[in-house]
């Protein structure tokens, strides 16, 4: 059994509540961090763990606090992305549904870090539940003492306020994000500026991820270098994973950085293998916007070395053949499941949430729905895949924000891997409306690549 550290009391009747994650040792983080730590202290220790960012972007999140502007009489600010709209993760909704207060717990240790007074949870819209649930979490932490004036007697003040989100896909972006708070459409900013030095109401402002706030928690409980021993490399400590498709077992796993593709597909800790008796076809690894790989990449790498849950062995061979950790929304695809129409629906869904700012954007998502809807329906011919693979280069590296890579790579992915599939819905029309591909050659063992 692999280590946890934010769900372990996962199982604990009434966790949610302030009174029973007190009891299991919560809000320790604090004391520490109040009374025996100064700001720079809590930032070295979260340095020296070697977090990475946890909402897709894996910047080491030490390294961001640390390049926070510290005007004279200005306020600093904290704001926690729970906005969480990727396709394929709900691992931040799991941890405010049933932790609450780990969260709460992590952006009072951040924001004092910070030097922040105000900090601003902002939860994406749709999810009214975990609102109510995170503003009920800062009453009871209010009442206890840990929030409001002067905190534990240390001379510390802090605010936490939750925001509902604009329901837009694009205000996940951190700079769009600060838009919306502060109550403008949810459109990306040119940076620089970074939020860094002018960020929410022009003031020095931290994003940070759900799971990047709560993992600072057994950060500063235990000492970074304690946290850095779990995992490889430069992927330390463990990761929340959003497993979703074809497995037989569906859910939320904390993993130790580190643990095999296969296993963690395969073994009955975590998802337990295939659904159903079939036969793996494809994952996508990160969440909707990370490259798709096929069964014989994912299980291995280009090397012929088994492929891990690390940030550098999951991107091993670049965009070519490895793929990103991303924000850990793993979707796993049987033989049964058409990739074609999975990449329609995930161009539909970029198309439908670009924000219209950059025109590569606005109109390259819209022109590679066209594209794959005309393929899917049996309308498709051979210049259709070539078309579409110009349309995704022009859109890509092209736009303020990586939502137009972000819709790009998919697609890229895709015709790379998957382009004989693409082949046969055009030569097949008729009889890919009435069936699959199938599982082709996806999962056949691959000659290593040695240098």
């Amino acid at each position: 059994m692999g280590r946890k550290l934010l769900l372990e009391h996962i199982n604990v009747p009434g966790i949610n509540t302030f009174a029973v994650y007190r009891e299991k040792g919560g809000y320790r983080a604090v004391e520490k961090a109040l009374k025996s730590m100064s700001p720079e202290d809590v930032v070295e220790e979260v340095k020296k763990s070697g977090l990475r960012g946890r909402g897709g972007a894996g910047f080491p999140t030490g390294m961001k606090w640390s390049f926070l502007a510290k005007p004279e009489g200005v306020p600093r600010y904290l704001v926690c992305n729970g906005d969480e709209s990727e396709p394929g993760t709900f691992k931040d909704r799991f941890l405010m549904t049933y932790i609450p207060h780990a969260l709460i717990e992590g952006m009072i240790v951040s924001s004092y870090a910070l030097g922040a007074h105000t900090s601003y949870i902002y939860i994406r819209g749709e999810m009214m539940p975990q609102i109510r649930i995170m503003e009920k979490a800062i009453e009871e932490a209010k009442a206890a003492g840990f929030l409001g004036k002067n905190i534990l007697g240390t001379g510390y003040d802090l605010e936490i306020y939750v925001q509902p989100g604009g329901g837009a896909y694009i205000c996940g972006e951190e700079t769009a994000l600060l838009e919306s708070l502060e109550g403008k459409r949810g459109n990306p900013r040119i940076k620089p500026p970074f939020p860094a030095v002018a960020g929410l109401y022009g003031c020095p402002t931290v994003v940070n991820n759900v799971e990047s706030i709560a993992a600072t928690v057994p950060i500063v409980n235990d000492g970074g270098e304690e946290y850095a021993k779990i995992g490889i490399e430069r992927s330390t400590g463990t990761k929340l994973i959003s497993a979703s498709g074809n497995i037989a077992k569906p859910g939320v796993y904390e993993i130790e950085m580190g643990v095999p593709v296969e296993e963690f597909i395969f073994s009955d800790e975590y998802c337990g293998g295939m659904a159903n008796g079939k036969r793996l076809k494809a994952v996508v690894a990160g969440g909707s916007s990370v490259p798709i790989l096929p069964a014989n990449l994912i299980v291995k790498t280009m090397k012929g070395e088994p492929r891990l849950m690390t940030y550098e062995s999951l991107a091993d061979g670049g965009f070519i053949s490895g793929t990103a950790m991303g924000s850990g929304g793993f979707i796993v695809f049987d033989e049964d499941q058409c990739i074609v129409r999975n990449t329609y629906n995930y161009t539909r869904f970029y198309r439908h949430e670009s924000c219209g700012q950059c025109s590569p954007c606005r109109e390259g998502t819209g022109w590679m729905e066209k594209i794959l809807n005309k393929i899917e329906t049996g309308h498709g011919d051979m210049s259709d895949i070539d078309l579409l693979w110009q349309v995704q280069q022009k859109i890509e590296g092209n736009t303020i924000c990586p939502l137009g890579d972000a819709a790009a790579w998919p697609v890229a992915a895709a015709i790379r891997h998957f382009r004989d599939e693409f082949e046969w819905h055009i030569l097949h029309p008729e009889e890919a409306q009435k069936r699959n591909y199938g599982l082709a050659h996806y999962a056949d063992p691959l000659v290593p690549v040695t240098e």
